[in-house]
C-alpha cells in the first residue's frame, strides 16, 4: 500500500501587532535583577528603585549671580567677601554687605543679591545704581528650592541617562541601584551577506549588522558585534543550543523558504513559540520563542526595513521589560496628509515631523533603507490607513 504524505500543518494566523508587543511585554517581566553600580557605571542601566534625595537641593542658600550679598536696604557697607567653596561666616547686621561669587554660600542675615552690573561701588560704601529696584530673595537660591531631603526624583523604571546621572551626583548618591541589563546576541543568517566591499553576482552586503545593535543598546541591552551564520539547519541549531544571551536576535530564516531553518532549528532546541507572525506591514513573518532556561529569541524577517518592524514590534518592548523600563505614555501626532495603510493589517511607515505633524517619506519598502535613513520616527498607521489631521502613534527612532 503507498504510504501516504502526513498533511501539511495548518496555517498560523497572525496576531494583531498591538497583542503581539503586549506579549513581548509580558514575555520580559519579571525585570533581570537589581545591583548597585557606581555612577559612572550606571549609565544606560534602568533605576531598580526610586531615586531619593540624600540632603535638600540646594544643600543652603547660594548666590545666584555675582555681586554683593546685602543685610537690608542701602546703602550698605562692605565688609569682606565670599567665594564658592568656603563656608558662609558670621551673620550680617542690617546695613552691611560682602562681595559675594555666584554658587557661595550666604552668610546669615542676608536678604537678597545685588548682581555687580546693579551696584555702585563707593570705596567701602555700596549703593544702588537703580535705588528701590532690589526686593527681597533678589538672585537668591533658597535651601531646598529643588528638593527636600527624602524626597522622590525619579520613579524606578526611569532609564539612566546623563542628566540622571548628574541629578543622583547633586543630591549625594555615588552609587545606584540598576537593573542588571539584558545580553543580546546578533544572528545575521544567510550565505549571500558580505561584511565588506560591493555586491557581486548572487551577494549583497549586510546592512543589518551595522543597523540593528545600536537598536538594541537603546533598548538597554548590552550586545557585542553581529555573528553570521550560514544557510545550514546545523549551524544554526548549535548557535542557539550555545547562546549564553538572555535574548537572541536572528535576521532572516523565518517563513517556509528552502533554506529557512528557524522554525525546525527552534523546534530541536526545545523552544515555545510565543508570537508567530504579526499582521503588520512589512515584517509580518516575524516570530517571538521562548528558550530553554527561560531565555527568548526574537526572529525578525531578512529585509532591513521590515527587520526594523520586527524589533520596535517584539525585540524593543522585550529588552525595555527585562530591563526593568517603563514603558511609558505612547508618542502621538497629528498625520500632516494621508498615510497609505494596508486593507487589513497594521502599517508602520518612515515619517518626518513639519510644522503641522508628520508627512511620510518615500522609499518605505521592505527591503529599503533610505527612508529610515531621513525618518524621525515610525508611524503606526492603522489598517485602511489614515487620512490628514487624523491622530496617530509614533514609534521615536534611536
Amino acid at each position: 500500500m503507498e504510504e501516504r504524505a502526513a498533511p501539511a500543518p495548518a496555517p498560523v494566523r497572525p496576531v494583531r501587532w498591538a497583542a503581539a508587543r503586549e506579549t513581548a511585554r509580558r514575555a520580559g517581566r519579571p525585570a533581570l535583577p537589581p545591583l548597585g553600580l557606581p555612577l559612572d557605571e550606571a549609565l544606560g542601566r534602568t533605576l531598580a528603585e526610586p531615586l531619593t534625595a540624600l540632603t535638600d537641593l540646594p544643600a543652603f542658600d547660594t548666590a545666584a549671580m555675582d555681586g554683593w550679598a546685602v543685610a537690608g536696604p542701602g546703602p550698605w557697607q562692605v565688609t569682606g567677601r565670599l567665594l564658592a567653596g568656603r563656608p558662609a561666616g558670621g551673620p550680617l547686621a542690617d546695613g552691611t554687605a560682602v562681595e559675594i561669587a555666584t554658587g557661595a554660600q550666604l552668610p546669615p542675615g542676608a536678604t537678597a543679591v545685588l548682581r555687580r552690573e546693579h551696584g555702585a561701588p563707593g570705596g567701602a560704601l555700596l549703593s544702588e545704581r537703580t535705588p528701590g529696584a532690589l526686593t527681597t530673595g533678589q538672585d537668591v537660591r533658597p535651601r531646598g528650592q529643588e528638593c527636600r531631603r527624602g524626597e522622590v526624583l525619579l520613579p524606578a523604571g526611569t532609564a539612566v541617562g546623563p542628566a540622571v546621572l548628574g541629578l543622583a551626583a547633586a543630591c549625594g548618591h555615588d552609587r545606584l541601584a540598576v537593573r542588571r541589563a539584558p545580553v543580546a546576541e546578533l544572528l545575521v543568517l544567510g550565505d549571500e551577506l558580505l561584511g565588506s566591499g560591493l555586491p557581486r553576482p548572487g551577494l549583497v552586503r549586510d546592512a543589518l549588522g551595522p543597523l540593528l545593535p545600536p537598536w538594541l543598546r537603546a533598548a538597554g541591552a548590552e550586545t557585542g558585534g553581529p555573528r553570521a551564520v550560514g544557510d545550514d539547519f546545523g549551524l544554526l541549531r548549535d548557535a542557539l543550543r550555545h547562546s549564553t544571551a538572555d535574548v537572541v536576535v536572528t535576521t532572516g530564516g523565518t517563513a517556509a523558504g528552502p533554506v529557512d531553518f528557524l522554525h525546525r532549528a527552534l523546534a530541536d532546541a526545545g523552544a515555545r513559540l510565543l508570537v508567530d507572525g504579526v499582521a503588520v506591514r512589512p515584517g509580518h513573518p516575524m516570530l517571538l520563542a521562548e528558550l530553554p532556561g527561560g531565555r527568548h529569541l526574537v526572529g525578525l524577517p531578512g529585509n532591513p526595513l521590515a527587520a526594523v518592524a520586527g524589533m520596535v514590534t517584539l525585540a524593543l518592548p522585550l529588552l525595555r521589560a527585562l530591563a526593568g523600563r517603563s514603558a511609558g505614555e505612547p508618542v502621538l501626532a497629528t498625520a500632516d496628509g494621508p498615510l497609505p495603510g494596508h486593507p487589513a493589517d497594521t502599517r508602520l511607515l518612515p515619517v518626518r515631523r513639519t510644522a503641522h505633524g508628520v508627512v511620510r517619506l518615500p522609499h518605505d519598502g521592505p527591503a529599503m533603507l533610505r527612508g529610515l535613513a531621513r525618518a524621525e520616527a515610525l508611524a503606526v498607521v492603522p489598517p485602511g490607513g489614515a487620512a490628514e489631521g487624523d491622530e496617530i502613534e509614533l514609534l521615536e527612532a534611536p
